[in-house]
């Protein structure tokens, strides 16, 4: 019997990883494997979902549409291999896939008689697109939402009730594919996971073309050391309004002790500490409009950024010599 594979999708900063978290938080008894596609070679999904399960791979500095297509073949194969296999495999899509690339891997004839592309859940941020009139026109947006089995809703609790219902109208007019509000309603896990494949969509002789993904450029920035707050939040000022993706896992020279989960979409910011030991010093995703971001210039100030989160921990050094 054929290994279940479930497709996660969705535009950048959705809220995909917080879905697949759930989806194995809520597993009831399943063995899921995890693969994450983050766009560049520093895969902060694969730290994030690492704690939720054992059986994670990531596959980095690529999109798994298009140029890691081998690497995903063989990644499913390795896995299906395992003694037992899992129940069911997630493959998280990096923000700026087109799932349609996927698809067509899976559709390998070796490869379906041992996994089988069981369903597309295409995350959308709510507040994004209800507040950002050009998000509905976007060829990547609606190439996510035109293969999916599912739409999840994130980000609903600050919209009104009617709009949620617009919303939900507009995506899904005829009732499918069907709409799920993960802000007021638990997961189907029994649906999300066990779903069949819809009919007509996905299949091998698919020949829409993988959506180009070159719109977007990228910077990928490591520090050994600690960052300074106010000079972190002064950066963020700078390039909030070019940067429309953002994650990270930093150490604070104030906090130098404690990691920080920094997460960026659109004009939403949020850091919030992290549990348990993370690689010391600070890794950063940002992703941008490569026409509006100028990704030199942002790695200067945060370059700069961390030179004062050196300078501040030396001088914490100082003033508390250790016993």
């Amino acid at each position: 019997m054929s290994t279940p594979v479930v497709v996660v999708t969705g535009y950048l900063g959705a809220g995909k990883t917080t879905l697949i978290n759930a989806l194995l938080a809520d597993a009831d008894g399943r063995h899921i494997a995890a693969i994450v596609n983050d766009f560049g070679a520093i895969n902060i999904d694969e730290e994030l979902i690492r704690t939720s399960t054992d059986s994670v791979i990531g596959l980095a500095n690529g999109c798994v549409c298009c140029t890691l297509q081998g690497d995903l073949l063989r990644t499913l194969k390795l896995l299906l291999a395992r003694t037992p296999p899992p129940d069911h495999i997630v493959i998280e899509a990096s923000g700026i896939a087109d799932p349609s690339g996927i698809a067509h891997a899976l559709a390998d004839p070796v490869l379906w008689k041992t996994a089988r592309l069981d369903a597309v859940v295409c995350v959308v941020d709510a507040e994004d697109v209800t507040q950002t009139s050009e998000r509905r026109a976007d060829t990547l947006w609606r190439a996510q939402l035109a293969g999916a089995s599912f739409v999840v809703l994130s980000k609903t609790s600050g919209l009104e009730a009617a709009a949620v219902a617009q919303l939900t109208s507009a995506l899904s007019p005829n009732g499918k594919p069907p709409v799920i509000d993960a802000d007021s309603e638990r997961l189907p896990i029994d649906l999300l996971l066990d779903a069949p494949a819809p009919p007509g969509r996905f299949t091998a002789t698919e020949t829409v073309a993988p959506h180009r993904q070159d719109r977007f450029t990228k910077l990928e920035w490591r520090s050994d050391g600690a960052i300074v707050l106010s000079a972190l939040q002064g950066v963020i000022a700078e390039f909030a309004a070019s940067v429309v993706r953002a994650k990270g896992i930093l150490h604070l020279a104030e906090r130098p002790d404690r990691a920080h989960l920094l997460q960026l979409v659109g004009q939403r910011v949020t850091l919030e500490p992290m549990a348990g030991r993370h690689e010391p010093g600070c890794r950063l995703v940002l992703i941008g409009e490569a026409a509006r971001l100028d990704t030199t210039k942002l790695a200067e100030r945060l370059d700069a950024a961390a030179e004062a989160g050196h300078t501040a921990t030396a001088s914490l050094a100082r003033s508390h010599p250790s016993a």
